[in-house]
């Protein structure tokens, strides 16, 4: 009976290390590509110092989840009808619909077992509706059981105006295929270049329980101020009146805190209004 080889050796993940099993694990699919990388707290460093300082809300919206990067730098072209793409800077635009990354079909084809030889994914796919295309990151991922991921535009980064990127959840514990995402081009007649410096979009574990119906359906709506209760109250005095007429309240309380809170201090405060 023949052994199966095994994988070579990595650096275990800071996951690893913590002596738990990953949230997620990531496949490069296409060698050498750049691997996701940990969302930056500061957003690349686009944030403004005072918010970075001081607002944990934007911080951790921020950090949570992973960059995901073009698997090479390319660049589009859509005339409103069709697409072309280019690899060489612009210098040649080839016709889209669908398009491999550059020699990984028979680098796929031979490595794969025999039944899924030709089934390599392909890079980039225009879509039926006009301006849609399909861009594969050259991942697949694997979540835990239990746990999908949501795809979206990276939090708290400048957007480009030239096109839009759409949201998914995939149950990346049960669908073990590409990781790519759906851009809608808002721009024709204008090459789009992507950089495989920049991230295109971030990935963000979820549990699968969060975003389920009987969640989304259970909400209320408090329509009026003469509906608040006392606790309503106290609570709003604590979070905006009380930082607010304290002459020695300290900027930046709730990142604070909540920075405490993250490291296991079990300091019982609420978000005030003094970010």
């Amino acid at each position: 009976m023949s052994r199966r080889p095994s994988r070579q050796k990595k650096k275990p993940s800071p996951v690893a290390r913590a002596g738990s099993d990953p949230t997620v694990s990531f496949f490069r699919f296409i060698p050498d590509i750049r691997p996701p990388q940990r969302a930056d707290r500061s957003a690349g460093g686009t944030m403004p110092a005072r918010a970075f300082q001081y607002c944990e809300a934007l911080r951790a919206a921020s950090s949570y989840g992973w960059y995901i990067f073009p698997p090479l730098d390319f660049g589009l072209i859509w005339d409103g009808a069709e697409m072309s793409w280019t690899y060489d800077n612009g210098e040649t635009w080839l016709p889209l619909k669908a398009a491999q990354f550059p020699d990984f079909a028979a680098a796929f084809d031979a490595v794969a077992p025999d039944d899924i030889k030709t089934f390599s994914p392909p890079f980039l796919g225009a879509m039926f509706e006009p301006g849609l295309v399909q861009i594969w990151s050259g991942l697949v991922a694997r979540t835990a059981p239990d746990w999908s991921l949501l795809l979206r535009p990276c939090a708290n980064l400048p957007r480009s105006k030239s096109y839009d990127v759409y949201e998914g959840i995939v149950e990346t514990d049960r669908w073990f295929g590409p990781l790519f995402i759906n851009l809608r081009l808002t721009r024709t007649d204008t090459p789009i270049f992507f950089s495989n410096e920049i991230p295109l979009f971030q990935a963000q574990p979820i549990p699968r329980s969060v975003y389920a119906d009987e969640v989304s359906n259970a909400f209320e709506i408090v329509s009026g101020l003469e509906d608040l209760t006392a606790q309503d109250w106290d609570d709003f005095r604590r979070t905006i009146v009380k930082p607010n007429t304290d002459p020695d309240r300290r900027r930046g309380k709730y990142a604070t805190d909540t920075r405490k809170r993250s490291k296991g201090d079990a300091a019982d405060t609420a978000p005030t209004a003094d970010e």
